[in-house]
């Protein structure tokens, strides 16, 4: 992405196949935004920062709390220092590999829960040699507490699950108006490279694209509302009708999870108030002719 600033892509960006970021400098290791959801690809990524890093020093940048995002901190050993926003840290040890049981036919392999040994609250900079790495609070999003990784200087942006180019977005355990909100810091720091979560690398269209889904999820939750109808019901609506032409995003099964979100914050209260997120994935199931949204983690 710049000099010794590297995307780590896995295609094809669907459930549990994230993006990590890797940010090196001379003589002093790596930074590494997010690692995976598996063991072995967490060696995988592992094995390509160790290629890359000159230096032996690893801080570990957890965006949020999934485990596709974290399992892989402990592959990169006690000596990695793993860094998050406060709040991931608490739902990292609250969720611990609750999602091993969405999926349980993934070969996992041995995923342990470590926490973050360092959390900040607002912002928080890295100095890797003389390059500036930003830590910015841009939360409740995607999740209650999400984390970008900013860097100024070379205007690339690791922008975790808040961006998924491709990919539908998914709120279930976020918020509607909070990512619309974190769309427009993310606009103002003005990146030239958007490395999402998941998906290919893209630039600041990327906003647009999200903001424009979210925009639309929105006025179908009105008209589920004035209807008296529920997620399932009206996502089963918006697919015989095209997906309001977002049929192209990957996982459009996610509309399920986010229409529950988009109807409870319609109706007023606490922005990203936990949701019952088995229930909901139990409808996504459903409405998916009873089969699990397919991951290939």
């Amino acid at each position: 992405m710049a000099d010794r600033v590297y995307a780590y892509l896995q295609p094809d960006g669907g459930w549990c196949l994230n993006n990590a970021g890797v940010v090196t400098a001379p003589g002093f290791g790596a930074v590494v935004v997010d690692t995976a959801a598996t063991e072995r690809r967490a060696r995988a990524l592992r094995t390509a920062v160790d290629a890359v890093a000159d230096g032996p020093r690893r801080i570990i940048v957890n965006t949020h709390f999934h485990g596709d995002h974290t399992f892989g901190n402990a592959v990169f050993g006690p000596a990695a220092t793993v860094v998050s926003h406060a709040g991931t840290r608490a739902e990292i040890a609250e969720t611990g590999l609750a999602l091993t049981g969405l999926w349980p036919n993934v070969d996992w392999g041995e995923v342990r829960t470590v926490l973050p040994h360092l959390t900040y609250t607002n912002r928080l900079t890295v100095h890797a040699g003389e390059r500036r790495v930003e830590l910015i609070s841009v939360g409740p999003a995607h999740t209650r507490h999400d984390t970008v990784v900013w860097l100024p200087a070379e205007r690339v942006l690791f922008a975790g699950d808040v961006v998924m180019p491709g990919c539908t977005p998914f709120v279930l355990m976020g918020t509607v108006r909070g990512m619309l909100a974190a769309l427009d810091v993310l606009r103002a720091l003005d990146p030239l490279v958007v490395v999402g979560g998941h998906g290919p690398v893209a630039g600041p269209e990327a906003f647009d694209e999200t903001t424009a889904y979210l925009r639309w999820l929105q006025s179908v939750a009105t008209t589920a509302a004035e209807r008296g109808m529920s997620a399932l019901q009206m996502a089963r609506d918006c697919a015989r009708e095209g997906y309001g032409g977002f049929d192209g995003l990957r996982d459009r099964e996610r509309l399920v999870g986010n229409l529950r979100r988009a109807l409870v914050e319609r109706a007023g209260g606490e922005l990203a108030q936990p949701l019952d997120v088995a229930a909901a994935f139990e409808e996504i199931v459903e409405f998916n002719g009873g089969r699990l949204p397919a991951c290939h983690a």
